[in-house]
């Protein structure tokens, strides 16, 4: 089957790379930025940490819209989360440019895992669904004046692990193994089987 007509996707994010990444399943789709709290427990898995954000966005979004009290026909809230995970340590966005040089100079030559949750809430029925999908990711080995370059140009300064596979970081990547998407900030492959759970096909 196909998209039911008046469905809307709503991307319950800010970030630039996940809003390409939704439109490109050619589907009516609006941006929200969510303004979830996006502190944790301790000790937390990490695929329990995505998915836990990427519900809690989500759900952040259908509330304000239920406020609004707007109803242009069916929608699916989207919230998604993504990670790095070094040796079982969880690497978030660094606090300023000697941060992000340290989590590089720690990553580089060596084997690290991205996880992405995703959640897809329908507001009208309560209906949710979570999941999340791991890929790993080796990074060349890297000099120290190859680091202060990367950082220099600002593009790691707001990105999980402090690197962007899909800008210049995609350059300091050797491999990986399993999803470019998921490493991106949104398994497109995984969002598109959860849409299909709920009736919606994007092909």
């Amino acid at each position: 089957m196909t998209a039911p007509s008046g469905v809307t996707l709503v991307l319950a994010s800010s970030s630039p790379r996940r809003q390409e990444l939704i439109r490109s399943l050619m589907l009516p789709a609006v941006i929200r930025a969510s303004d979830a709290d996006e502190s944790v427990e301790e000790g937390m898995a990490p695929a329990a940490i995505v998915e836990e954000l990427s519900v809690r966005k989500a759900r952040a979004v259908a509330d304000r819209l239920a406020e609004e009290g707007q109803d242009p026909g069916r929608r699916i809230v989207i919230g998604s989360d993504t990670i790095v995970v070094l040796d079982g340590e969880v690497l978030g966005k660094p606090a300023d440019k000697e941060d992000a040089e340290g989590m590089l100079r720690r990553l580089q030559g060596r084997e690290h895992q991205v996880y992405s949750g995703v959640a897809c809430l329908d507001p009208a029925n309560g209906q949710l669904l979570v999941r999340h999908r791991m890929t790993r990711v080796h990074m060349k080995p890297l000099r120290p004046e190859q680091i202060t370059r990367y950082v220099e140009t600002g593009e790691p300064m707001d990105k999980a692990g402090s690197y962007a596979i899909q800008g210049l970081g995609a350059t300091i990547v050797d491999e990986i193994e399993g999803d470019y998407f998921n490493v991106v900030g949104l398994p497109l492959s995984l969002l598109a089987a959860m849409l299909s759970d709920m009736g919606i096909e994007v092909l």
